[in-house]
């Protein structure tokens, strides 16, 4: 399981319920120590920054005790700076394992293309992020959780397109394999001329077992064709899948945010947690 987690809080709603009922989820199946971080955007604020940080570093520890009062190792970090670069080296120095994020509503592609912090973690760090999704119930009036954080790792879908950062991506959910009760696998073929079609398929179902041989659960593989996002999310809709895991690439993301990646719009459409694997 991942045993270091970093939360990065900027005091919303929909953060503040992550961090009271998903968050806690995670260390009830294995993780170990959370970094809770909050960072005083200096590009934002209009106010003295460090006058700020003084008050951000008061409610930051508020929520720390309440996390420890759940017997959960927590240390409080508050930084000036710029949000995603601060929490990215955060994490690198600290040495986490995974950066959990809380998405909220259909306008993540709009936040994405104006550069949310969220977005700009996700191009910045080399750490895998879990973006949990959330949506306001109207007839609850409140914002609610789409997944139980609790089960999330139970029935992953897996996408890997054979390049260099599969292994990667199998690799980290490996890290998870314990929780584990089945694997989906899946791989889309939109490539290749149309005469190369049918042995394009076979060559994938023949990487595909061979990735299966990596985990000790039940693991099932999928080869699909068309748009690779359609297929990656409507099958993790047939299987009953908890998570989708998907390799990121490099710096070459803002191309690719712009442009419509295939990463990206299943983070957009889905309604599921996905975890990000950076590729670097």
């Amino acid at each position: 399981m991942f045993e270091k987690v970093l939360f990065p809080t900027d005091f919303s709603e929909v953060s503040m319920h992550a961090i009271r009922e998903c968050v806690p989820q995670l260390f009830e199946v294995g993780a170990k120590k959370l970094y809770l971080v909050h960072i005083v955007d200096i590009t934002a604020t209009d106010i003295e920054a460090i006058e700020l940080m003084k008050i951000d570093e008061e409610e930051l520890n508020k929520i720390a005790r309440e996390i420890r009062a759940k017997g959960i190792d927590v240390e409080p970090i508050v930084k000036i700076g710029i949000p995603s670069l601060e929490i990215a080296e955060i994490a690198q120095e600290s040495n986490v394992d995974l950066i959990v994020v809380p998405s909220k509503g259909e306008n993540i592609l709009r936040q994405m293309l104006l550069g949310s912090t969220a977005s700009n973690l996700v191009r910045a760090t080399k750490k895998p992020v879990l973006v949990v999704k959330y949506e306001w119930d109207e007839k609850e009036r409140k914002i609610k959780c789409l997944s139980n954080c609790k089960e999330i790792f139970k029935r992953p879908l897996i996408a890997l397109d054979f390049s260099e950062c599969s292994e990667k991506v199998v690799n980290v959910a490996k890290k998870f394999e314990e929780l584990i009760d089945e694997v989906t696998l899946i791989h889309v073929v939109d490539y290749g001329k149309p005469e190369e079609f049918e042995r394009n398929i076979e060559n994938a179902k023949i990487k595909l077992e061979e990735f299966a041989k990596m985990f000790n659960v039940p693991v099932k593989t999928e080869i699909l064709t068309g748009i690779a996002s359609h297929s990656i999310l409507g099958t993790a809709l047939a299987k009953g899948s908890s998570i989708i895991v998907i390799g990121k690439k490099g710096r070459s993301v803002i191309k690719d945010l712009l442009l419509g990646s295939t990463a990206e719009r299943v983070v957009r459409d889905s309604k599921l947690p996905i975890l990000l694997v950076p590729c670097e």
